[in-house]
């Protein structure tokens, strides 16, 4: 079952109503010491790739997977940026969530960047000192820690 399957299964048993998502990716540099970011086709905006766990998969392993699909890099797990767990949200179609989203510094190993425009419009590498709006707090509270260089955060 992949991890849309499993959301709308969830979501047809208990409605719009708040239910915990988890969910994995993270940053790589490039060498100059930018950023990567996806201008993501959900909200238009920009943020870290990631997206959410399936059953059975580790966050490591999801954060890898979502890599590869949504920015066509292979990658691997360096360090944990944190884990970010206080956070609500709803969605347009009025779906509440708290999401959990573990955070990694990623080392690309192979790929190509590749922008499919299903759920990225654009991928940019950017100077930390230089980021566009982000989508959510969330990602705001990531950049800060990559910014200061915090790893093995959790709030």
């Amino acid at each position: 079952m992949s991890s849309k399957d499993y959301i709308k299964w969830i979501r047809e048993l208990v409605g719009h109503d708040r239910i915990i998502l988890n969910f994995a990716g993270g940053c790589v540099f490039n060498e100059n010491g930018e950023i990567l970011l996806q201008k993501r086709s959900d909200v238009g905006k920009w943020g870290f790739p990631g997206g959410a766990m399936e059953l059975g998969e580790s966050a490591e392993e999801t954060a890898i997977r979502e890599f590869k699909e949504e920015t066509g890099l292979t990658v691997k797990a360096e360090k944990l940026i944190g884990v970010y767990s206080n956070y609500f949200s709803e969605n347009p179609n009025g779906d509440k969530t708290q999401s959990i989203v573990i955070a990694f510094e990623l080392t690309v190993t192979g790929g190509k960047l590749l922008c499919d425009n299903n759920e990225t419009l654009e991928l940019k590498y950017f100077p930390l000192e230089d980021v566009p709006e982000l989508f959510c707090k969330q990602h705001c509270d990531i950049l800060d820690d990559i910014r200061n260089k915090r790893y093995g955060v959790y709030r």
